[in-house]
């Protein structure tokens, strides 16, 4: 199950504190143990949007809108994690599209994308 989690008071430079850039500033969305590798989590964003943060089996964290484009429910981070041609993507829990983590492009419809973010953990 997706938990929708908020900021939290760690400094972006704290050891474990997983951040995303959004314009020019680094926002703390989560301490690194919320999550689960091989599942994602809901951040709540200054201006209301959710982003969808996921880290995989290998430590590496992604982030990307969690709205999906195809139904408009607030579900990315409900789904599940997985690779083409070495390449990790997300499943939408709901019509099964899949999206690429790393620029947000649906991999089954060229047509539509998600935003991606950077996201950095800190201390590594």
């Amino acid at each position: 199950m997706s938990a929708l989690v908020h900021t939290v008071e760690d400094s972006p430079t704290r050891p474990g504190a997983v951040a995303l850039r959004l314009g020019d500033e680094w926002f703390t969305v989560c301490a690194l143990s919320v999550l689960t590798p091989g599942r994602g989590v809901a951040a709540l964003l200054p201006d209301g949007r959710q982003a969808a943060v996921f880290l995989d089996r290998a430590g590496h964290p992604y982030a990307i809108d969690n709205r999906d484009p195809f139904t408009g429910a607030q579900v990315l981070s409900r789904g599940l994690l997985g690779a083409r041609d070495g390449r990790p993507f997300v499943a939408s829990p709901l019509l099964k599209q899949r999206f690429d983590l790393t620029t947000g492009r649906c991999l089954d419809d060229d047509s539509v994308s998600v935003q991606v973010y950077v996201p950095r953990i800190a201390g590594r």
